[in-house]
């Protein structure tokens, strides 16, 4: 849905001008899917100086344009699914779990399909969670991406994640991710303080190269640095003040030093080599090693880590081996 404070008559800036209709309407309203204003828009429900018009309209300046309102989806709720779960600890109060790559956290407002996310596998393993992030993220207090491995925490209960919550706003979660990276770093170590914000061509993306953003603060160092006929790579810790999307991945993919494996942020789909050689790895090699947080109950320091699953392991012999 669009915010309460949208308005529904829009006019074109002479800044503006030229933009298709449908970017111009998802640049309006950055909450609402491309998709989602292409489907509004074919339903006859946007007008541009009073008459119904396509998605790829250029628009010019002083245009009008009318919306009649979004359609509304009914409400997504999760549900519980059999699958199996790699519990690090657990009380009454929290969960801490060792996600898989290729495991989505939960369902977003648009998706049709809600199964084999977290928070399915999350209901079945524990029946109840918190509900502070509402019916389709029970207990979800931060997330992981997609093909993005390891550690996440769990709210059992709204106390708890309300306690959990202000650790994250105050920053006082420490968090340490590994990534493999493409090229070898110019230094031993550094801090990435780049504003991110969402790409307005293409939305999955983000981007450090807006104006505007939200403050991200990402610091890394060099483990190891590998040469093999595949190219050179450089293995990373990374340590984050802030959580924003795709922090990790933006910010060095900014340096030109795309994680090995992202294909969005430009890193490619597979390695060769000159004699024909291939390597691929299907994910990215990110992963989400350490965590470091006070019990929302107790006070108590907790600190959790997992090291690289098999399938990045297995990546780095290869390459090393190469």
């Amino acid at each position: 849905m669009l915010a309460q404070d949208f308005p529904t008559t829009l006019t074109v800036s002479a800044e503006q001008a030229g933009e298709r209709l449908d970017r111009f309407l998802v640049s309006q309203a950055p909450e609402v899917s491309r998709a989602r204003i292409q489907q509004l828009i074919a339903d006859g429900r946007v007008r541009v100086n009073g008459a119904t018009a396509k998605p790829s309209l250029r628009l010019r300046e002083h245009d009008q344009v009318e919306m009649l309102g979004l359609p509304k989806p009914p409400p997504l709720k999760a549900f519980a699914e059999d699958i199996p779960l790699d519990v690090v600890y657990e009380d009454d109060a929290l969960a801490v779990i060792n996600k898989p790559a290729g495991m989505i956290v939960h369902a977003g407002a648009g998706a049709r399909s809600q199964s084999g996310t977290l928070v399915n596998a999350l209901l079945h393993r524990f029946g109840s969670l918190s509900g502070v992030s509402g019916e389709l993220r029970p207990g979800i207090v931060h997330r992981l991406d997609k093909d993005t491995s390891g550690l996440i925490v769990v709210a059992k209960n709204d106390l708890a994640h309300r306690r959990l919550a202000e650790q994250f706003a105050r920053r006082a979660v420490k968090k340490t991710y590994l990534a493999l990276v493409h090229g070898w770093m110019k230094q031993e170590r550094g801090t990435i303080a780049s504003a991110i914000t969402r790409d307005r061509i293409r939305r999955t993306r983000m981007t450090t190269r807006a104006r505007r953003g939200r403050e991200a603060v990402s610091h890394w160092r060099v483990l190891r640095r590998i040469q093999s006929r595949l190219g050179k790579f450089c293995l990373l810790e990374l340590k984050i003040d802030t959580g924003r999307t795709h922090q990790i991945r933006v910010h060095l993919a900014s340096l030109g030093h795309p994680v090995v494996g992202d294909a969005l942020y430009g890193a490619p789909r597979e390695l060769k080599d000159t004699r024909g050689g291939k390597l691929a790895l299907g994910r990215n090699f990110l992963h989400a090693a350490a965590i470091e947080l006070k019990h929302p109950g107790t006070g108590a320091l907790l600190q959790f880590s997992r090291p690289l699953p098999p399938e990045l392991e297995d990546f780095l012999s290869h390459l090393e081996g190469g």
